[in-house]
């Protein structure tokens, strides 16, 4: 396997969740109501699971990897727009969970904002899997040995290894303040 196929299976499951996003705002727009619990949900997947572990085996792996290459102009800039999406991307998911801490805590106001964020991230992700998919991940395997290939797969699954503990650990820390807080 490729090392963008692995990353290319990622964008499956993040395009189902864009899917949901763009469900949510017309749910919003319908009804006025905001689905705190879901929108929790959504926004620990994009940080989690888009951001940290997708664009971070992009960025720390794959993009690294390809610093050194004698990239083309169009392919190195096509790699520098992809960081600067997600550098956007992270920017409106932080910004989302801020909008929606405060509409938990009653701000009306904070609604508006929550969906253009939404609308935003529905809107950019599916543009920018599109060129990752059909242009530049084609584009940049050709620049990389079977060696590269082969050790980026291997980095990719210990990234994903010690991810999943960060991640529970920083729950199971999270929880625990929270029980800490309530006594």
């Amino acid at each position: 396997m490729l090392p963008a196929g692995p990353l290319m299976i990622e964008h499956r499951l993040i395009e189902q969740a864009i899917d949901l996003i763009g469900k949510e705002v017309q749910r919003i727009q319908a009804t006025g109501r905001t689905d705190l619990v879901l929108l929790d949900s959504l926004i620990d997947f994009m940080r989690t699971y888009a951001d940290r572990c997708h664009h971070g085996k992009e960025e720390d792996i794959l993009f690294r990897g390809l610093e050194d290459k004698p990239l083309t102009a169009e392919h190195r800039q096509m790699m520098d727009r992809l960081v600067d999406d997600h550098r956007r991307s992270r920017a409106k998911t932080v910004r989302l969970k801020e909008l929606v801490t405060a509409a938990q805590r009653g701000d009306r106001m904070a609604v508006e904002e929550v969906i253009e964020l939404l609308q935003s991230l529905a809107t950019v992700y599916p543009e920018h899997i599109a060129l990752e998919d059909q242009k530049f991940f084609p584009a940049a395997m050709k620049y990389l040995t079977a060696e590269e290939r082969e050790d980026m797969l291997a980095r990719y699954k210990e990234f994903d290894q010690k991810l999943i503990h960060e991640h529970y650990k920083a729950a199971v820390e999270s929880m625990r303040t929270h029980m800490e807080a309530g006594q």
